[in-house]
């Protein structure tokens, strides 16, 4: 998963949450202005009629926004007063297929998994079984960090929050290459650390790692304590954190991808290393329950003061470009924000490069949440819808066009990545292009051995625990590219893969791989 901010246009996180992207909204009853202490108050009231008359106006948005966006499918539910008022389904399934999007088909949830992991995170602690301020040593003995004090230190409520040290997407590209969940988190150990609790870096495998402290507190697997803690007593019949699970149902969205100007149903993410954050997949009707259990502060399933820690903010979400800016705030897994009007809202966004794009925004005084799921890479299109929505809810009329404001943002969450993306290769290349000097098996403590092989047709390399095999095509001296396909490189990514020394009859001791050296440690020596 890989998201960006709108401030600046960067790649910033594995999905893009809606209370830094949205400016969203959350609200008050406008007769309860007097009785309310002033930091709830907003800026504006919401007059009698006016959430109904948005309500009445969803299906244009939709359905507007549908067209301009030209994605497969979507589905869309608002829960109002903890009651779904509105539920349904828009577009197919599969492009090339007559099955429709209906409020029952299931849709991979992406990092709105986060959300809904906070929510089972509050009932173990309702139940005593852990707390948010627990130390993840304490029921992971063999998890570690680089530095001693803050594996010693840090808790559950720091992962969820984003503050561990951790740099971004650390471990999502060990994933990439196909590591297995615990594998990926032993080795964490080896990331270099920014500041402790002082820097806000988008972590999937840091909050997973939370995730597998709660779980073992529980006595049970992650998946199973989410069924029995939250999904079974809600009634949530098609949700669950395993992948397995959502390939067999019948009525399920297919995830796609842009191809030339159309999509295509060409790949299926596989989240289950990542569960707690980004692993969960539901219908609208089912996250429609879900809402109106957090609109309800943890309803039957956490008491109050469990759940309420992650609904307030922990931590600001990177720096404001300006100081005219409002903050980006994040929670325990939830987004927290402040929107035009003085309002605050809880709210999260999802994005699968291979195809899914989600978002969530909730008005906890107003007692209404919109959740809008998508079976395509993220355009945009479910925060448009969202942020429409609730413009309509507080102002009556929509602020701006949100899927012209937001479109252009999410662009580089699907665009191709690598330094030679788009460039043409020396018309007179030097080096040996094939050469048993490159040949042979080099190491590195974070991504394992991997091997560099003649292929018959040219150089391969051989890279992760099931060995996966990639053509080098010779660019250059001893530089080489190769062209991985997965969640951080979409369709059109090249990779460097760069030999040492590089004398042309010097034997390598070394290889530097461009699509692992995100954080300085893609470089490889040999044995």
């Amino acid at each position: 998963m890989r998201g960006i901010s709108i401030f600046d246009g960067r790649v910033a996180g594995a999905a893009v949450w809606a209370g830094l992207t949205l400016a969203c909204a959350g609200g008050m009853q406008a007769q309860a202005d007097d009785a309310l202490p002033p930091p709830m108050a907003p800026g504006t009231a919401i007059p009698d009629g006016q959430i109904d008359r948005a309500i009445e106006a969803l299906d244009g948005i939709a359905t507007d926004v549908m067209e301009r966006a030209g994605i497969p499918g979507m589905a869309v539910v608002v829960v109002r007063d903890g009651e779904t008022v509105f539920a349904e389904g828009y577009g197919v399934r599969k492009v090339g297929e007559d099955a429709r999007v209906d409020p029952d088909t299931v849709f991979q949830l992406a990092s709105l998994s986060k959300s809904i992991s906070a929510t089972v995170v509050a009932h173990a602690v309702g139940q005593g079984l852990i707390g948010w301020d627990t130390p993840l040593v304490e029921h992971l003995p063999w998890f570690e960090l680089s530095d001693p004090y803050v594996t010693s230190h840090v808790t559950v409520g720091d992962v969820f929050a984003h503050r561990s040290g951790l740099p971004e997407h650390a471990g999502d590209d060990l994933e990439d290459i196909g590591y297995d969940r615990r594998e990926i988190l032993e080795r964490l150990k080896f990331m270099p650390l920014n500041s402790f609790r002082n820097t806000y870096a988008y972590t999937n495998f840091g909050l997973t790692a939370g995730g597998e402290a709660v779980a073992a507190a529980a006595g049970a697997d992650w998946e199973t304590l989410a069924k029995t803690a939250v999904f079974e007593p809600l009634g949530m019949t098609s949700t669950s954190y395993r992948l397995d699970d959502f390939l067999k149902r019948k009525n399920r969205a297919f995830g796609h991808v842009r191809q030339g100007d159309g999509w295509q149903a060409k790949y299926v993410r596989r989240p289950d290393t990542q569960a707690p954050a980004g692993g969960a997949s539901a219908s609208a009707n089912d996250f429609g329950k879900w809402l109106a259990m957090v609109m309800d502060v943890g309803g039957d399933i956490a008491p109050e003061a469990a759940l309420l820690p992650a609904l307030q903010t922990q931590m600001p979400a990177g720096a404001m470009p300006s100081p005219a800016a409002r903050p980006g705030l994040y929670g325990f897994g939830f987004g927290t924000g402040v929107d035009a009007s003085g309002r605050v809202a809880l709210s999260h966004s999802g994005a699968f490069a291979l195809g899914s794009g989600t978002s969530f925004v909730l008005l906890p005084l107003d007692n209404i949440a919109i959740g809008v799921l998508t079976n395509a890479s993220p355009v945009g299109a479910a925060e448009a819808v969202g942020r429409t929505f609730m413009d309509l809810v507080e102002f009556g009329e929509p602020e701006r066009d949100w899927f012209a404001a937001f479109a252009p943002r999410f662009a580089p969450m699907v665009a191709p990545v690598g330094e030679l993306v788009d460039k043409q290769p020396p018309a007179d290349p030097t080096g040996p292009g094939m050469d048993d000097q490159l040949l042979g098996t080099f190491d590195n403590p974070y991504f394992g051995p991997i091997e560099i092989a003649d292929g018959g047709e040219g150089l391969v390399v051989k890279l992760g625990p099931e060995p996966m095999t990639y053509a080098l095509t010779h660019w250059d001296g001893r530089t080489y590219v190769l062209e991985p396909r997965d969640e951080n490189n979409p369709d059109g990514s090249v990779s460097t893969l760069t030999f040492a020394p590089d004398g042309p009859r010097d034997r390598a001791t070394s290889v530097t791989i461009g699509f692992l050296n995100g954080n300085g440690l893609g470089t490889f020596k040999r044995d």
